[in-house]
C-alpha cells in the first residue's frame, strides 16, 4: 500500500492552480475537464514529477467549507510540505507576497512555518533539524 494522492480543499480552482504552481513551484500533473465546469486538477512536486499528487479539490460541499473555515479560525494547518530549509523557503515566499501566520520556529526535531495559501487554507512547511 502506498499514498498516491492527497487533497486540499480550495475556494477557486484557477486561483489555486496559479498559487500552487506560480508561487509554490509545483507543476500541473492532470487537468481533466469533467463537464459542467468541474475539473480533476492535480499538481506534483517539480522535484518528483512521478511522486504523490495533490488534488486541488473545490470546497463546494458545505461540510468541506465548514471544516476548512474551522481549521483556519483555530490556526491549524490543513497539511504540511517538507522543504530543504524552512528559513530559505520562508524568505523566498515572503518576497512573493505570501502571508505567514507563523514565522520559522524550531520545534526540536523539526523547524516549521505556516502560511496562508490564499485559497482558504493554512499550510505548514517543515524540515528536519540535523
Amino acid at each position: 500500500m502506498r499514498i498516491n494522492l492527497a487533497n486540499v480543499f480550495v475556494d477557486d480552482l484557477a486561483k489555486a492552480q496559479r498559487f500552487y504552481t506560480d508561487v509554490l513551484g509545483f507543476v500541473t500533473k492532470n487537468d481533466i475537464p469533467l463537464g459542467g465546469g468541474a475539473r480533476w486538477l492535480t499538481v506534483v512536486s517539480a522535484e518528483d514529477k512521478d511522486g504523490t499528487e495533490l488534488l486541488l479539490e473545490p470546497n463546494g460541499h458545505p461540510a468541506a467549507k465548514t471544516f476548512q473555515e474551522a481549521l483556519v479560525a483555530d490556526g491549524i494547518p490543513f497539511t504540511m510540505f517538507f522543504v530543504d530549509d524552512v528559513h530559505t523557503e520562508y524568505d523566498r515566499l515572503r518576497e512573493q507576497g505570501v502571508r505567514f501566520t507563523q514565522e520559522p520556529a524550531n520545534m526540536g526535531t523539526v523547524t516549521t512555518a505556516v502560511f496562508d495559501d490564499t485559497c482558504g487554507n493554512l499550510i505548514q512547511i517543515a524540515h528536519y533539524n540535523s
